[in-house]
């Protein structure tokens, strides 16, 4: 069984920053694609942004230049660092990864997820 586990979400200001994380622990052999997505009320989840397991990363075009998405494979976890913050990137922020158990079998996993709301 894998859990992730995140951490970081609070309340800020609009241009404000936070930092979320989150890490993988369980029976991992190795961690492919690691991803932060978000869902807001009333919405359906969407993809923020996506690292791979070299590094190489993609984002939407919403928090593009505001978010960097980093990770730490040593220690299995990812980080979200979001800058200038605004109103509309309040939800509550989910932690993905792809999780191969054995060589042969992948699963994806998902956090408990954390809240971030940013205050006008």
């Amino acid at each position: 069984q894998v859990q992730l586990v995140e951490s970081g979400g609070g309340l800020v200001q609009a241009g404000g920053s936070l930092r979320l994380s989150c890490a993988a622990s369980g029976s991992i052999f190795s961690i492919n694609n690691m991803a932060w997505y978000r869902q807001a009320p009333g919405k359906q989840r969407e993809l923020v942004a996506r690292i791979s397991s070299g590094g190489s990363t993609n984002y939407a075009d919403s928090v593009k230049g505001r978010f960097t998405i980093s990770r730490d494979n040593a220690k299995n976890t990812v980080y979200l660092q979001m800058n200038s913050l605004k109103p509309e990137d309040t939800a509550v922020y989910y932690c993905n990864a792809l999780v191969a158990v054995t060589p042969l079998r992948t699963n994806a996993y998902w956090g408990q997820g954390t809240q971030v709301t940013v205050s006008s």
